[in-house]
């Protein structure tokens, strides 16, 4: 009944939920999800190897395939609904969604894997919580914002893998899945119970049933639009060049720790860990200094260069310490996606932070459809497979792949995208100048992206600074959307 109300009512008033909305109930729903997903590390391994015996880099480069396409072709509509209907119920639905499959796991591995690949379609958190976050804090504090939520992402997987690990070698898989699925579950209902809407209701529908237009729920007419945007273009290049490398990395690289530089299952979990401390430190204390010092687009030029150093080391490495040294450079690249969020944000009026958000998780599903697959391929092609080894539990004997001068080819590859990406990231604009405000409405909307989701509501961010358009009569005057505090 309260998911149908949420639905109906298109998120309920403002202050629906505990408190004012804040970056703070974006970071408790960031953490909960991933944290669920962090802890089926193990048992994923274990079922993806008994369900795909054979060739199961290429079956896992599939099914993520599938859900990178399905998350690519979604996630601009679904952020684009959420600037008109509010940010809370499409969190509702892509974070149910997204955990959806958890629970199958020991009920049904092939229903698992077939609802791993269809939740694609809603799996795109990200895009309504950077949205979140947008309709939320002022431009001047958005990149800082950006870098806290990441942070828990990165926060989220310090300890989850190696608890699961634990707790799957001592109480067994099913152990895992249900504390996950309790998890998830509660992520929900902390949703439901405890997240306000955080778009105003100047800026929304009042009603869900609303007409909206094909042109509005087309994601391929968003992402054709996106064309005329030069800057939001070339920031969406910049984006696939160089999180395709790195969504290979996620899928493969702790085989690949196992298979090639022979880290044991203890040594796994404890390099997890120091990164993932080291992301929060770059996340947090280090992003908030350049982006004050060196500026937004600088950052995440020096992002791009942290991330070519640590894949080419990748790369060459062939000693446990330089997997060390890498892994503490990996560790300072993650800046690069919260300042690239905090850039197009910048780029984008404050009724279409949901869409350009969704553009570039879409972008991102896209890439992690392709990166596991492109990498899975090219370890196949050098003869390296997951059937020929367990990952994670007890210590082998593993026969390493003979050496060669490119241990690890995928991430040399990858560092050459990243050189790419760089190279367009130069021409991204530092700032672009707010466009004129007017009475009148745009009626072609091609000069910036307020055509791109059908509306055109040219309402500030509640607390910026900038003025509210003049009011045509008394009845739509909002008090509340003039104060700078909410």
């Amino acid at each position: 009944q309260e998911v149908a109300q949420v639905l109906c009512s298109g998120g309920g008033s403002r202050l629906t939920g505990v408190g004012r909305p804040s970056v703070y109930h974006a970071v408790v729903v960031i953490f909960l999800e991933f944290f669920a997903w962090g802890l089926l590390t193990t048992p994923m391994l274990t079922v993806l190897h008994e369900t795909f015996p054979q060739h199961t880099f290429l079956m896992n480069g599939l099914i993520q395939g599938v859900k990178g396409l399905l998350s690519f072709m979604s996630a601009p509509l679904i952020g684009a609904l959420s600037d008109v209907w509010g940010r809370r119920p499409f969190l509702l639905v892509t974070v149910f969604f997204t955990c959806a499959p958890i629970p199958l796991m020991r009920l049904s591995p092939w229903w698992y894997f077939a609802m791993i690949s269809m939740s694609g379609a809603f799996s795109v958190t990200f895009s309504v919580i950077f949205a979140y976050v947008a309709d939320v804090t002022e431009e001047r504090e958005r990149s800082t914002a950006y870098g806290l939520v990441s942070a828990t992402f990165a926060a989220s997987l310090v300890t989850s893998p190696a608890i699961g690990a634990y707790l799957s070698a001592w109480y067994g898989d099913s152990l895992v899945v249900l504390l996950a699925s309790l998890i998830a579950l509660a992520d929900i209902c902390f949703i439901l119970l405890a997240v306000p809407e955080s778009l105003p209701d100047k800026m929304r529908l009042n009603t869900w049933g609303a007409p909206i237009s094909w042109e509005q729920a087309d994601p391929f007419a968003s992402l054709r639009k996106v064309g005329q945007d030069s800057t939001v273009l070339l920031i969406c290049i910049t984006v696939f060049l160089s999180y395709l490398p790195e969504a290979g990395q996620y899928s493969s690289f702790f085989l690949y720790l196992r298979q090639v530089i022979n880290f044991s299952s203890t040594t796994i979990a404890v390099f997890i860990g120091v990164v993932g401390i080291l992301s929060i430190v770059a996340q947090t204390l280090l992003l908030t200094v350049l982006m004050r010092t060196l500026g937004n687009k600088n950052t995440v030029l020096l992002g791009l260069g942290f991330q070519i150093l640590q894949l080419a080391w990748y790369g060459f490495g062939s000693e446990p310490w330089m997997m060390w040294a890498a892994g503490a450079v990996a560790a300072m690249s993650s800046i690069t996606f919260p300042a690239v969020s905090a850039l197009v944000s910048r780029s984008a009026d404050p009724d279409k932070q949901g869409l350009v958000q969704g553009m570039i998780t879409g972008i991102r599903g896209l890439c992690n459809g392709l990166g596991p697959a492109l990498y899975g391929f090219i370890f196949f092609l050098f003869n390296v497979e997951l059937s020929t080894m367990d990952p994670i539990q007890g210590d082998y004997s593993i026969d390493p792949i003979p050496q060669t001068l490119v241990p690890g080819p995928p991430f040399l590859l990858g560092a050459c995208t990243v050189v790419v990406a760089f190279l367009v990231a130069l021409f991204i604009p530092e700032k672009r100048s707010p466009p004129p405000v007017s009475d009148k409405p745009h009626p072609d909307g091609k000069d910036s992206l307020s055509s791109l989701a059908g509306v055109h509501i040219n309402t500030p961010l509640p607390g910026s600074d900038e003025e509210a358009p003049p009011t045509a009569s008394d009845e739509d005057f909002e008090p509340l959307l003039q104060d700078s505090i909410v």
